[in-house]
């Protein structure tokens, strides 16, 4: 059985790029999630690496600020998984420290377009469908994570929070 180790940082860039290139192809910087990145700045107290026994990067999970209408929240994503080392629990185990250490008062909400199936094991749901992204996305993949009264009251569109940082 391969081993991995999470760590609390952000890979270097070159090798970031690489893997989420491999893990989303070349379509990852037009979908609507990645509106939510431009101009935005990452909560790097939450990000999160694997690595495998020879150091390489092979799992990545990263926070966004946002606001959902006037309420702070985080954007989680891109959570990626190296081909080569998928199913092997690596995803949710980066998804379960990144959780762990993001503090609810400051963001008692996380948000991310992803599959139920895969996200429900961590606790997400199906957001209100008065949540709204700046641009198409299936409603039945965007999904919240917080306290069930913080999530049922959420409303307005989604944007970019640079100032929450």
């Amino acid at each position: 059985m391969h081993s991995f180790k999470i760590t609390p940082f952000r890979p270097d860039a070159l090798s970031l790029t690489a893997l989420l290139d491999l893990c989303f192809g070349p379509g990852r910087l037009a979908r609507t999630a990645e509106r939510l990145r431009e101009g935005n700045v990452a909560v790097a107290d939450y990000d999160f690496c694997a690595h495998d026994e020879q150091g390489l990067l092979i799992g990545s999970i990263g926070f966004w600020p946002i606001y959902i209408g006037e309420a702070p929240a985080l954007l989680l994503g891109p959570l990626a998984v190296h081909p080569d080392h998928q199913g092997r629990g690596i995803g949710e185990q980066l998804m379960q420290t990144a959780l762990q250490a993001v503090e609810e008062t400051r963001f008692p909400v996380v948000l991310l377009v992803g599959d139920l199936p895969y996200y429900e094991r961590v606790g997400f749901q199906v957001a209100p469908t008065d949540v709204r992204l700046p641009g198409p996305v299936d409603p039945s993949r965007l999904l919240v994570k917080g306290a069930s009264a913080d999530c049922a009251k959420l409303t307005g569109l989604v944007r970019p929070a640079p100032d929450l940082c």
